[in-house]
C-alpha cells in the first residue's frame, strides 16, 4: 500500500468513526466513508493489544494492507476506509483472510457489482 494511500490523522478517523457507516464479520469491522480527496482509496489499518503483540499486530496490519491491495480494482473508487482486525482473524491462513475480508467488502456494498454498491459522486 502506497504511503499516500494511507490513514494517519486522528482527526480522518475520528470523522469516519462519526460519520461513516459500518458493517462487519466475525474477524473484521469495516467503517468507511466517501471522501473526494481518496484516489481510489484511503486506508487505516487497526489491530489493537487484545489480538496479541506487536508482531501478531503489524503482520495482521501487513495482510490487510495486502488483501486490500489486490482488491482495489474491484474496489469503488474515492473512499475512506478504516478495517479494525478482530482475535479470531490471528489464526487464518490468508486464504480464509481473504475470503472474510471480501465478503465484509461486500456486505458493505463496497465492491463493485454488488448489490447495494456504493455510488461515486
Amino acid at each position: 500500500m502506497q504511503r499516500k494511500l494511507r490513514l494517519r490523522n486522528r482527526e480522518d478517523f475520528s470523522r469516519i468513526y462519526r460519520n461513516g457507516k459500518s458493517f462487519a464479520n466475525s474477524q473484521f469491522v469495516v467503517y468507511w466513508s466517501r471522501q473526494m480527496r481518496a484516489d481510489p482509496i484511503r486506508l487505516g489499518v487497526s489491530a489493537s493489544k487484545k489480538i496479541g503483540n506487536a508482531v501478531v499486530r503489524n503482520r495482521m496490519r501487513r495482510l490487510v494492507k495486502e488483501i486490500v491491495r489486490h482488491q482495489l480494482d474491484r474496489m469503488n473508487g474515492q473512499l475512506d476506509l478504516i478495517v479494525i482486525v478482530r482475535k479470531p482473524a490471528v489464526g487464518l491462513e490468508m486464504k480464509e483472510l481473504e475470503k472474510s475480508m471480501l465478503h465484509v467488502l461486500k456486505r458493505a456494498g463496497l465492491l463493485k457489482g454488488s448489490k447495494q454498491s456504493v455510488k461515486v459522486l
